[in-house]
Protein backbone atom coordinates (compact mmCIF):
# COMPACT_ATOMS: atom_id res chain seq x y z
CA UNK A 1 0.00 0.00 0.00
CA UNK A 2 2.97 2.36 0.96
CA UNK A 3 3.90 1.96 -2.36
CA UNK A 4 0.90 2.57 -3.98
CA UNK A 5 0.34 6.15 -1.98
CA UNK A 6 4.18 6.93 -3.03
CA UNK A 7 2.83 6.40 -6.78
CA UNK A 8 0.51 8.48 -6.53
CA UNK A 9 1.95 11.33 -5.21
CA UNK A 10 4.73 11.23 -7.73
CA UNK A 11 2.28 10.73 -10.68
CA UNK A 12 -0.14 13.79 -9.12
CA UNK A 13 2.96 16.16 -8.35
CA UNK A 14 3.84 15.68 -12.31
CA UNK A 15 0.45 16.71 -13.02
CA UNK A 16 0.21 19.64 -10.77
CA UNK A 17 3.47 20.90 -12.36
CA UNK A 18 1.54 22.98 -14.65
CA UNK A 19 -1.77 24.91 -14.05
CA UNK A 20 -3.21 23.50 -17.33
CA UNK A 21 -2.40 20.13 -16.18
CA UNK A 22 -3.72 20.26 -12.43
CA UNK A 23 -7.14 18.21 -13.49
CA UNK A 24 -6.81 14.34 -14.86
CA UNK A 25 -6.79 14.05 -18.59
CA UNK A 26 -9.30 13.19 -20.38
CA UNK A 27 -8.66 9.52 -22.14
CA UNK A 28 -8.98 8.11 -25.42
CA UNK A 29 -7.74 5.09 -26.97
CA UNK A 30 -7.88 4.14 -30.40
CA UNK A 31 -7.73 0.55 -30.73
CA UNK A 32 -7.36 -1.01 -33.55
CA UNK A 33 -8.17 -4.84 -35.18
CA UNK A 34 -5.46 -6.81 -36.66
CA UNK A 35 -2.84 -4.23 -37.30
CA UNK A 36 0.57 -5.51 -36.88
CA UNK A 37 3.71 -4.27 -35.67
CA UNK A 38 4.53 -2.66 -39.00
CA UNK A 39 2.24 -2.13 -40.22
CA UNK A 40 2.27 1.57 -38.86
CA UNK A 41 5.28 3.40 -40.71
CA UNK A 42 7.29 4.58 -37.83
CA UNK A 43 7.51 0.65 -36.64
CA UNK A 44 7.41 -0.69 -40.73
CA UNK A 45 9.44 -1.10 -43.60
CA UNK A 46 8.50 1.76 -45.48
CA UNK A 47 6.27 0.35 -47.73
CA UNK A 48 2.67 1.54 -45.88
CA UNK A 49 2.32 4.87 -44.92
CA UNK A 50 0.38 6.29 -42.11
CA UNK A 51 1.52 9.73 -41.83
CA UNK A 52 -1.02 10.48 -39.37
CA UNK A 53 -0.11 7.79 -36.55
CA UNK A 54 3.62 8.75 -37.34
CA UNK A 55 2.97 12.64 -36.20
CA UNK A 56 1.30 10.66 -32.85
CA UNK A 57 4.41 9.05 -32.24
CA UNK A 58 6.23 12.32 -33.00
CA UNK A 59 4.26 14.10 -29.87
CA UNK A 60 4.44 11.27 -27.29
CA UNK A 61 6.25 7.62 -26.63
CA UNK A 62 6.50 4.65 -28.85
CA UNK A 63 6.44 1.67 -27.35
CA UNK A 64 8.52 -1.20 -29.37
CA UNK A 65 7.98 -4.27 -26.68
CA UNK A 66 4.08 -4.10 -26.07
CA UNK A 67 1.38 -6.81 -25.95
CA UNK A 68 -1.80 -7.45 -26.66
CA UNK A 69 -2.88 -10.06 -23.90
CA UNK A 70 -4.06 -12.41 -26.85
CA UNK A 71 -3.14 -13.05 -30.57
CA UNK A 72 -7.37 -12.48 -31.27
CA UNK A 73 -9.87 -10.01 -30.59
CA UNK A 74 -12.29 -10.61 -27.75
CA UNK A 75 -9.46 -12.08 -25.21
CA UNK A 76 -7.58 -8.78 -25.67
CA UNK A 77 -10.35 -6.38 -25.27
CA UNK A 78 -11.55 -8.85 -21.99
CA UNK A 79 -8.33 -7.98 -20.87
CA UNK A 80 -7.92 -4.85 -21.18
CA UNK A 81 -11.56 -3.79 -19.75
CA UNK A 82 -11.35 -6.14 -16.53
CA UNK A 83 -7.35 -5.75 -15.98
CA UNK A 84 -7.49 -9.76 -16.21
CA UNK A 85 -5.68 -12.10 -18.09
CA UNK A 86 -7.95 -14.08 -20.21
CA UNK A 87 -7.29 -17.42 -19.40
CA UNK A 88 -8.88 -16.80 -16.20
CA UNK A 89 -12.41 -16.81 -17.83
CA UNK A 90 -13.15 -20.09 -19.68
CA UNK A 91 -15.41 -18.04 -22.36
CA UNK A 92 -12.81 -15.36 -23.09
CA UNK A 93 -12.50 -16.80 -26.82
CA UNK A 94 -13.32 -15.39 -30.15
CA UNK A 95 -17.60 -15.49 -29.62
CA UNK A 96 -20.38 -15.64 -31.82
CA UNK A 97 -22.07 -13.02 -32.55
CA UNK A 98 -25.15 -13.85 -30.28
CA UNK A 99 -23.08 -14.96 -27.14
CA UNK A 100 -23.82 -13.67 -23.83
CA UNK A 101 -21.75 -11.28 -22.05
CA UNK A 102 -18.85 -12.16 -21.72
CA UNK A 103 -18.15 -9.63 -18.41
CA UNK A 104 -20.44 -9.81 -15.21
CA UNK A 105 -22.12 -6.84 -14.75
CA UNK A 106 -21.26 -5.15 -11.63
CA UNK A 107 -17.58 -6.44 -11.69
CA UNK A 108 -14.64 -3.91 -11.64
CA UNK A 109 -13.79 -2.54 -15.20
CA UNK A 110 -11.23 0.00 -16.50
CA UNK A 111 -15.14 2.34 -17.30
CA UNK A 112 -16.63 1.79 -13.90
CA UNK A 113 -13.42 2.31 -12.02
CA UNK A 114 -13.21 5.78 -14.19
CA UNK A 115 -16.93 6.49 -13.71
CA UNK A 116 -16.26 6.08 -9.82
CA UNK A 117 -13.02 9.19 -10.18
CA UNK A 118 -15.82 11.13 -11.77
CA UNK A 119 -15.39 10.79 -15.81
CA UNK A 120 -17.99 10.16 -17.85
CA UNK A 121 -17.41 7.02 -20.14
CA UNK A 122 -17.92 6.01 -23.54
CA UNK A 123 -17.46 2.92 -25.73
CA UNK A 124 -17.89 3.29 -29.92
CA UNK A 125 -17.25 0.93 -32.66
CA UNK A 126 -16.77 -2.96 -32.50
CA UNK A 127 -17.42 -4.71 -29.04
CA UNK A 128 -17.53 -8.69 -29.58
CA UNK A 129 -17.27 -9.07 -26.32
CA UNK A 130 -21.21 -10.33 -26.07
CA UNK A 131 -24.39 -9.00 -25.37
CA UNK A 132 -27.99 -9.68 -23.40
CA UNK A 133 -27.84 -12.99 -21.12
CA UNK A 134 -28.17 -15.92 -23.88
CA UNK A 135 -31.29 -15.68 -26.38
CA UNK A 136 -30.74 -12.05 -27.74
CA UNK A 137 -34.26 -10.19 -29.32
CA UNK A 138 -32.25 -7.99 -31.60
CA UNK A 139 -35.83 -5.93 -31.63
CA UNK A 140 -36.52 -5.12 -28.06
CA UNK A 141 -33.39 -3.88 -25.29
CA UNK A 142 -30.11 -5.79 -25.47
CA UNK A 143 -29.28 -5.95 -22.48
CA UNK A 144 -26.80 -5.93 -20.49
CA UNK A 145 -23.91 -5.06 -22.23
CA UNK A 146 -21.17 -1.76 -22.29
CA UNK A 147 -23.77 0.36 -19.81
CA UNK A 148 -24.26 -2.22 -17.89
CA UNK A 149 -20.55 -2.68 -16.76
CA UNK A 150 -19.72 0.96 -16.56
CA UNK A 151 -19.86 3.12 -19.46
CA UNK A 152 -22.43 6.16 -19.98
CA UNK A 153 -22.80 5.35 -23.59
CA UNK A 154 -22.24 3.33 -26.07
CA UNK A 155 -22.58 2.47 -29.81
CA UNK A 156 -21.31 -0.68 -31.40
CA UNK A 157 -20.81 -2.98 -33.63
CA UNK A 158 -22.03 -6.03 -31.93
CA UNK A 159 -19.52 -8.66 -32.51
CA UNK A 160 -17.34 -8.35 -35.90
CA UNK A 161 -17.42 -7.31 -39.40
CA UNK A 162 -18.02 -10.85 -40.62
CA UNK A 163 -20.64 -11.72 -38.25
CA UNK A 164 -23.98 -11.09 -38.02
CA UNK A 165 -25.94 -9.40 -36.95
CA UNK A 166 -25.17 -6.62 -39.75
CA UNK A 167 -26.43 -3.93 -37.88
CA UNK A 168 -25.54 -1.03 -34.94
CA UNK A 169 -26.59 -0.76 -31.32
CA UNK A 170 -27.09 2.68 -29.99
CA UNK A 171 -27.13 1.88 -26.58
CA UNK A 172 -29.51 -1.11 -25.68
CA UNK A 173 -31.49 -0.88 -29.50
CA UNK A 174 -30.25 -1.71 -33.14
CA UNK A 175 -30.04 2.04 -35.06
CA UNK A 176 -32.50 2.36 -38.02
CA UNK A 177 -34.84 -0.76 -36.72
CA UNK A 178 -38.37 -0.89 -38.64
CA UNK A 179 -40.73 -3.05 -36.03
CA UNK A 180 -42.62 -4.56 -39.49
CA UNK A 181 -39.25 -5.77 -40.36
CA UNK A 182 -38.16 -8.36 -37.09
CA UNK A 183 -34.44 -9.10 -37.30
CA UNK A 184 -33.46 -12.50 -36.85
CA UNK A 185 -29.90 -14.39 -36.54
CA UNK A 186 -29.29 -17.64 -36.07
CA UNK A 187 -26.11 -19.68 -35.47
CA UNK A 188 -27.38 -23.10 -35.63
CA UNK A 189 -28.44 -22.88 -39.26
CA UNK A 190 -30.22 -20.89 -41.87
CA UNK A 191 -33.11 -18.44 -41.31
CA UNK A 192 -35.62 -16.65 -44.02
CA UNK A 193 -34.56 -16.53 -47.55
CA UNK A 194 -31.99 -14.46 -47.93
CA UNK A 195 -29.18 -15.87 -50.20
CA UNK A 196 -26.19 -17.80 -48.35
CA UNK A 197 -22.64 -17.19 -49.75
CA UNK A 198 -22.94 -20.93 -50.85
CA UNK A 199 -26.03 -20.98 -52.63
CA UNK A 200 -25.25 -17.65 -54.82
CA UNK A 201 -21.31 -17.14 -55.02
CA UNK A 202 -22.10 -15.11 -58.00
CA UNK A 203 -23.69 -12.43 -56.03
CA UNK A 204 -20.20 -11.96 -53.58
CA UNK A 205 -18.06 -9.12 -54.59
CA UNK A 206 -14.90 -11.87 -53.87
CA UNK A 207 -14.74 -15.57 -52.29
CA UNK A 208 -15.48 -16.81 -49.40
CA UNK A 209 -14.49 -20.12 -47.66
CA UNK A 210 -17.17 -22.27 -46.05
CA UNK A 211 -17.27 -20.77 -42.64
CA UNK A 212 -18.06 -17.04 -43.84
CA UNK A 213 -20.23 -18.11 -46.51
CA UNK A 214 -23.35 -17.71 -44.43
CA UNK A 215 -26.10 -14.66 -44.90
CA UNK A 216 -24.72 -12.24 -48.10
CA UNK A 217 -25.01 -8.48 -46.62
CA UNK A 218 -23.90 -5.86 -49.19
CA UNK A 219 -22.28 -8.21 -51.60
CA UNK A 220 -20.08 -10.39 -48.96
CA UNK A 221 -21.10 -13.76 -46.99
CA UNK A 222 -20.90 -13.61 -43.47
CA UNK A 223 -20.43 -16.10 -40.58
CA UNK A 224 -24.05 -16.84 -39.16
CA UNK A 225 -27.06 -16.31 -40.46
CA UNK A 226 -29.60 -13.06 -40.60
CA UNK A 227 -33.51 -12.56 -42.02
CA UNK A 228 -35.08 -9.30 -41.49
CA UNK A 229 -33.81 -5.60 -39.98
CA UNK A 230 -33.31 -4.40 -43.85
CA UNK A 231 -33.27 -0.62 -42.99
CA UNK A 232 -31.23 -1.27 -40.10
CA UNK A 233 -28.44 -3.16 -42.15
CA UNK A 234 -24.73 -1.56 -42.15
CA UNK A 235 -22.88 0.06 -45.39
CA UNK A 236 -19.12 -1.54 -44.58
CA UNK A 237 -17.94 1.42 -47.03
CA UNK A 238 -19.12 3.69 -44.50
CA UNK A 239 -18.27 2.26 -41.06
CA UNK A 240 -15.09 4.21 -40.28
CA UNK A 241 -16.57 7.45 -40.93
CA UNK A 242 -19.45 6.44 -39.10
CA UNK A 243 -17.46 5.76 -36.03
CA UNK A 244 -15.32 8.59 -36.53
CA UNK A 245 -18.13 10.82 -36.79
CA UNK A 246 -19.57 9.23 -33.74
CA UNK A 247 -16.55 9.61 -31.82
CA UNK A 248 -16.34 13.41 -32.53
CA UNK A 249 -19.55 13.93 -31.38
CA UNK A 250 -19.07 12.36 -28.25
CA UNK A 251 -15.61 14.52 -27.77
CA UNK A 252 -17.51 18.08 -28.99
CA UNK A 253 -20.33 17.07 -26.09
CA UNK A 254 -17.99 16.82 -23.62
CA UNK A 255 -15.43 19.70 -24.26
CA UNK A 256 -17.91 22.05 -22.77
CA UNK A 257 -18.64 20.23 -19.31
CA UNK A 258 -15.82 20.08 -16.90
CA UNK A 259 -16.24 16.62 -16.18
CA UNK A 260 -12.91 14.42 -17.46
CA UNK A 261 -14.15 11.83 -20.03
CA UNK A 262 -12.97 8.30 -21.00
CA UNK A 263 -13.70 6.94 -24.63
CA UNK A 264 -12.92 3.17 -26.04
CA UNK A 265 -12.65 4.11 -30.01
CA UNK A 266 -12.80 0.76 -31.37
CA UNK A 267 -12.18 0.37 -34.51
CA UNK A 268 -12.94 -2.34 -36.92
CA UNK A 269 -10.35 -1.78 -39.46
CA UNK A 270 -8.13 -3.72 -40.85
CA UNK A 271 -9.99 -7.03 -39.88
CA UNK A 272 -11.93 -8.59 -43.18
CA UNK A 273 -13.99 -8.07 -44.83
CA UNK A 274 -11.52 -5.27 -45.97
CA UNK A 275 -14.26 -2.88 -47.38
CA UNK A 276 -12.45 0.39 -47.21
CA UNK A 277 -13.92 3.97 -48.28
CA UNK A 278 -14.13 4.99 -51.87
CA UNK A 279 -11.75 7.70 -51.55
CA UNK A 280 -8.95 5.30 -50.32
CA UNK A 281 -9.25 2.47 -52.90
CA UNK A 282 -5.67 1.94 -54.67
CA UNK A 283 -3.95 4.94 -52.46
CA UNK A 284 -2.07 2.08 -50.70
CA UNK A 285 -0.37 0.36 -53.81
CA UNK A 286 -0.29 -2.73 -51.82
CA UNK A 287 -4.44 -3.96 -52.14
CA UNK A 288 -7.29 -3.46 -49.60
CA UNK A 289 -5.57 -4.40 -46.48
CA UNK A 290 -3.38 -1.59 -47.20
CA UNK A 291 -6.51 0.58 -48.13
CA UNK A 292 -7.91 -0.13 -45.08
CA UNK A 293 -4.94 0.99 -43.32
CA UNK A 294 -4.76 4.02 -45.00
CA UNK A 295 -8.55 4.48 -43.95
CA UNK A 296 -7.45 4.51 -39.91
CA UNK A 297 -4.56 6.61 -40.40
CA UNK A 298 -7.18 8.71 -41.59
CA UNK A 299 -9.56 8.38 -38.51
CA UNK A 300 -6.32 9.01 -36.21
CA UNK A 301 -6.45 12.24 -37.77
CA UNK A 302 -9.72 13.60 -37.43
CA UNK A 303 -9.37 12.91 -33.96
CA UNK A 304 -6.76 14.77 -33.63
CA UNK A 305 -7.54 17.46 -35.30
CA UNK A 306 -11.01 17.45 -32.86
CA UNK A 307 -8.95 17.14 -30.14
CA UNK A 308 -6.80 20.46 -31.26
CA UNK A 309 -9.85 22.33 -32.46
CA UNK A 310 -11.69 22.31 -29.30
CA UNK A 311 -8.86 23.17 -27.45
CA UNK A 312 -8.40 20.01 -25.25
CA UNK A 313 -5.27 18.29 -26.71
CA UNK A 314 -2.62 18.86 -23.68
CA UNK A 315 -5.53 17.83 -21.97
CA UNK A 316 -6.20 14.45 -23.81
CA UNK A 317 -3.70 11.09 -23.07
CA UNK A 318 -4.18 9.41 -26.67
CA UNK A 319 -3.51 5.86 -26.48
CA UNK A 320 -3.10 4.16 -29.68
CA UNK A 321 -2.56 0.08 -30.14
CA UNK A 322 -3.99 -2.83 -31.70
CA UNK A 323 -5.80 -6.00 -30.35
CA UNK A 324 -3.20 -8.61 -31.69
CA UNK A 325 -1.18 -9.04 -34.80
CA UNK A 326 -1.58 -9.29 -38.67
CA UNK A 327 -3.44 -11.99 -40.90
CA UNK A 328 -3.50 -11.61 -44.57
CA UNK A 329 -5.96 -14.13 -45.93
CA UNK A 330 -8.65 -14.67 -43.03
CA UNK A 331 -11.95 -15.76 -44.78
CA UNK A 332 -11.99 -14.31 -48.06
CA UNK A 333 -10.30 -14.61 -51.28
CA UNK A 334 -9.94 -10.57 -51.03
CA UNK A 335 -6.58 -10.38 -53.29
CA UNK A 336 -4.18 -9.10 -50.45
CA UNK A 337 -1.46 -11.70 -50.43
CA UNK A 338 -1.52 -11.03 -54.51
CA UNK A 339 -1.63 -7.28 -53.91
CA UNK A 340 1.01 -6.87 -50.59
CA UNK A 341 4.01 -6.30 -52.36
CA UNK A 342 7.27 -5.94 -50.52
CA UNK A 343 5.52 -5.05 -47.54
CA UNK A 344 5.56 -7.29 -44.36
CA UNK A 345 3.27 -6.55 -41.56
CA UNK A 346 5.01 -8.38 -39.19
CA UNK A 347 8.25 -6.74 -39.16
CA UNK A 348 11.49 -8.65 -37.57
CA UNK A 349 8.81 -11.33 -35.77
CA UNK A 350 7.03 -14.71 -36.56
CA UNK A 351 3.96 -15.64 -36.53
CA UNK A 352 0.77 -13.42 -36.81
CA UNK A 353 -2.81 -13.45 -35.16
CA UNK A 354 -3.92 -16.55 -33.36
CA UNK A 355 -0.54 -17.80 -33.07
CA UNK A 356 1.88 -17.92 -29.70
CA UNK A 357 4.92 -16.60 -32.18
CA UNK A 358 5.88 -13.08 -30.92
CA UNK A 359 3.84 -11.11 -33.72
CA UNK A 360 0.78 -12.90 -32.77
CA UNK A 361 1.02 -10.49 -29.86
CA UNK A 362 3.78 -7.53 -29.89
CA UNK A 363 1.77 -4.73 -31.26
CA UNK A 364 2.07 -1.11 -31.70
CA UNK A 365 1.61 0.94 -28.55
CA UNK A 366 2.01 4.89 -28.83
CA UNK A 367 1.05 7.42 -26.02
CA UNK A 368 0.58 10.97 -26.45
CA UNK A 369 0.03 13.77 -24.33
CA UNK A 370 1.80 17.12 -24.99
CA UNK A 371 3.02 18.89 -22.16
CA UNK A 372 3.29 16.16 -20.08
CA UNK A 373 4.46 12.88 -21.87
CA UNK A 374 8.16 13.78 -24.01
CA UNK A 375 9.06 12.62 -26.74
CA UNK A 376 10.66 9.76 -27.22
CA UNK A 377 10.97 5.70 -28.01
CA UNK A 378 11.31 3.00 -24.98
CA UNK A 379 12.14 -0.66 -25.30
CA UNK A 380 10.10 -1.05 -21.61
CA UNK A 381 7.94 -4.62 -21.88
CA UNK A 382 4.60 -3.81 -21.65
CA UNK A 383 1.07 -4.95 -21.38
CA UNK A 384 -2.40 -3.58 -22.40
CA UNK A 385 -3.35 -5.84 -19.27
CA UNK A 386 -2.41 -2.97 -17.27
CA UNK A 387 -3.94 -0.52 -18.47
CA UNK A 388 -6.52 -0.10 -16.12
CA UNK A 389 -3.83 -0.04 -13.13
CA UNK A 390 -1.97 2.32 -14.94
CA UNK A 391 -5.23 5.03 -16.55
CA UNK A 392 -6.67 4.69 -12.88
CA UNK A 393 -3.34 5.79 -11.34
CA UNK A 394 -3.62 8.66 -14.16
CA UNK A 395 -6.74 9.50 -13.34
CA UNK A 396 -5.99 10.13 -9.40
CA UNK A 397 -7.78 6.65 -8.53
CA UNK A 398 -5.23 3.98 -7.72
CA UNK A 399 -6.93 0.74 -7.09
CA UNK A 400 -7.03 -0.34 -3.57
CA UNK A 401 -5.30 -3.75 -2.76
CA UNK A 402 -7.88 -6.10 -2.68
CA UNK A 403 -8.33 -5.12 -5.65
CA UNK A 404 -4.98 -5.61 -7.10
CA UNK A 405 -5.29 -9.66 -5.79
CA UNK A 406 -7.78 -10.47 -7.83
CA UNK A 407 -6.70 -9.25 -11.37
CA UNK A 408 -3.80 -8.70 -13.18
CA UNK A 409 -3.27 -5.34 -14.17
CA UNK A 410 -0.67 -3.21 -12.46
CA UNK A 411 0.69 0.87 -12.46
CA UNK A 412 3.26 1.35 -14.69
CA UNK A 413 2.18 4.93 -15.06
CA UNK A 414 5.61 5.92 -15.00
CA UNK A 415 6.49 4.41 -17.89
CA UNK A 416 4.14 5.48 -19.65
CA UNK A 417 4.51 8.85 -18.89
CA UNK A 418 8.37 8.81 -19.60
CA UNK A 419 9.12 9.14 -16.55
CA UNK A 420 11.14 5.85 -15.79
CA UNK A 421 11.96 3.25 -18.52
CA UNK A 422 11.24 -0.20 -16.34
CA UNK A 423 8.37 -1.27 -17.62
CA UNK A 424 7.05 -5.15 -16.51
CA UNK A 425 9.30 -7.57 -16.04
CA UNK A 426 7.03 -10.68 -16.95
CA UNK A 427 4.18 -10.84 -18.80
CA UNK A 428 1.98 -13.55 -19.77
CA UNK A 429 0.43 -13.80 -23.15
CA UNK A 430 -1.52 -16.33 -25.23
CA UNK A 431 -2.72 -17.69 -28.60
CA UNK A 432 -5.03 -19.90 -29.11
CA UNK A 433 -3.03 -22.94 -28.99
CA UNK A 434 -1.76 -22.04 -25.37
CA UNK A 435 0.27 -19.43 -23.01
CA UNK A 436 3.66 -17.67 -22.96
CA UNK A 437 5.53 -15.83 -20.68
CA UNK A 438 7.92 -13.12 -20.87
CA UNK A 439 10.22 -12.37 -18.34
CA UNK A 440 13.31 -9.74 -19.33
CA UNK A 441 14.67 -11.49 -22.54
CA UNK A 442 13.32 -14.49 -22.13
CA UNK A 443 10.32 -16.11 -23.62
CA UNK A 444 9.06 -19.19 -22.94
CA UNK A 445 6.04 -21.08 -24.65
CA UNK A 446 4.12 -23.98 -22.97
CA UNK A 447 4.10 -27.39 -23.69
CA UNK A 448 1.14 -28.68 -24.88
CA UNK A 449 0.42 -31.89 -26.54
CA UNK A 450 -2.85 -30.61 -27.36
CA UNK A 451 -1.55 -28.73 -30.00
CA UNK A 452 -0.80 -31.82 -31.91
CA UNK A 453 -4.00 -32.00 -33.14
CA UNK A 454 -4.32 -28.47 -33.52
CA UNK A 455 -1.29 -28.83 -36.39
CA UNK A 456 -3.78 -31.27 -38.01
CA UNK A 457 -6.34 -29.10 -37.90
CA UNK A 458 -4.25 -26.14 -39.18
CA UNK A 459 -2.96 -28.21 -42.77
CA UNK A 460 -6.60 -28.47 -43.56
CA UNK A 461 -7.70 -24.85 -42.70
CA UNK A 462 -4.66 -23.55 -44.96
CA UNK A 463 -6.38 -25.30 -47.71
CA UNK A 464 -9.90 -23.96 -47.01
CA UNK A 465 -9.22 -20.46 -47.17
CA UNK A 466 -10.18 -19.56 -50.60
CA UNK A 467 -6.69 -20.83 -51.95
CA UNK A 468 -4.26 -19.13 -49.93
CA UNK A 469 -2.75 -20.04 -47.00
CA UNK A 470 -2.79 -17.89 -44.19
CA UNK A 471 -0.53 -15.73 -42.98
CA UNK A 472 0.43 -17.30 -39.71
CA UNK A 473 1.53 -20.60 -38.90
CA UNK A 474 1.14 -23.45 -36.53
CA UNK A 475 3.29 -24.69 -33.16
CA UNK A 476 4.32 -28.09 -32.28
CA UNK A 477 3.14 -29.44 -28.98
CA UNK A 478 6.35 -29.19 -27.08
CA UNK A 479 7.78 -26.01 -25.24
CA UNK A 480 9.61 -23.57 -26.45
CA UNK A 481 12.74 -20.85 -25.27
CA UNK A 482 14.15 -17.83 -26.86
CA UNK A 483 16.14 -14.99 -26.28
CA UNK A 484 14.74 -12.11 -27.43
CA UNK A 485 17.07 -10.16 -27.18
CA UNK A 486 19.59 -11.88 -29.63
CA UNK A 487 16.96 -14.11 -31.62
CA UNK A 488 13.68 -11.76 -32.20
CA UNK A 489 12.49 -13.80 -34.89
CA UNK A 490 12.30 -16.71 -33.00
CA UNK A 491 14.58 -19.50 -34.99
CA UNK A 492 16.53 -21.04 -32.32
CA UNK A 493 14.86 -23.18 -29.49
CA UNK A 494 16.96 -22.99 -26.27
CA UNK A 495 15.06 -25.33 -24.34
CA UNK A 496 17.60 -28.18 -23.73
CA UNK A 497 20.75 -25.18 -23.95
CA UNK A 498 19.27 -23.12 -20.91
CA UNK A 499 17.04 -25.82 -18.86
CA UNK A 500 17.43 -24.26 -16.00
CA UNK A 501 16.04 -20.83 -17.04
CA UNK A 502 12.95 -22.89 -19.00
CA UNK A 503 12.43 -24.80 -15.59
CA UNK A 504 12.13 -21.40 -13.91
CA UNK A 505 9.98 -19.62 -15.95
CA UNK A 506 7.48 -22.79 -16.61
CA UNK A 507 7.36 -22.79 -12.53
CA UNK A 508 6.30 -18.60 -12.26
CA UNK A 509 4.13 -18.81 -15.25
CA UNK A 510 2.21 -21.91 -13.21
CA UNK A 511 2.04 -19.47 -10.11
CA UNK A 512 0.81 -16.68 -12.01
CA UNK A 513 -1.78 -19.14 -13.29
CA UNK A 514 -2.90 -19.81 -9.44
CA UNK A 515 -1.59 -16.47 -8.10
CA UNK A 516 -2.46 -12.73 -9.79
CA UNK A 517 0.31 -11.64 -7.35
CA UNK A 518 3.06 -14.26 -8.06
CA UNK A 519 4.20 -11.93 -10.87
CA UNK A 520 4.87 -9.33 -9.00
CA UNK A 521 8.51 -8.12 -8.59
CA UNK A 522 9.79 -11.69 -10.64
Amino acid sequence: MLLQIIRWSIVSLMLSASPVLAAPPNILIIYTDDVGYSDVSCYGDGHLQTPRIDALAESGRRFTRSHAASATCTPSRFSIITGRYPFRNDRAEILEGDAPLLIEPGSLTVASHLAAAGYHTAVIGKWHLGLGEGEVDWNSDVKPGPLEIGFDRSYLLPATGDRVPCVYLDGHRVENLDQNDPLRVSYDGKIGDWPTGTERPDLLRYPADRQHSGTIVNGVSRIGWQYGGAAALWTDETMVDRFTGRAIEYIESRAATNTPWFLFFNLHQIHVPRLPGEQFIGRSGLGLRGDAMLEVDWSVGRLIDALERLGIREDTLVLFSSDNGPVMNDGYGDGVLRDKGQHDPNGPYRGGKYTMWEAGTRVPFIASWPGTIEPGVSNALMGQIDLLATLGMIAEAPLDELSLAQIDSRDHSLTLLGDNDDGRTTLVTQGVQGLSIHHKNWKYIAANPARRGFANHWSTLKHNQVGNPLWSEPIGPGAYLFDLLSDPGETENLLNAEPEVAAMLENLLERIAEDPRAGDGS
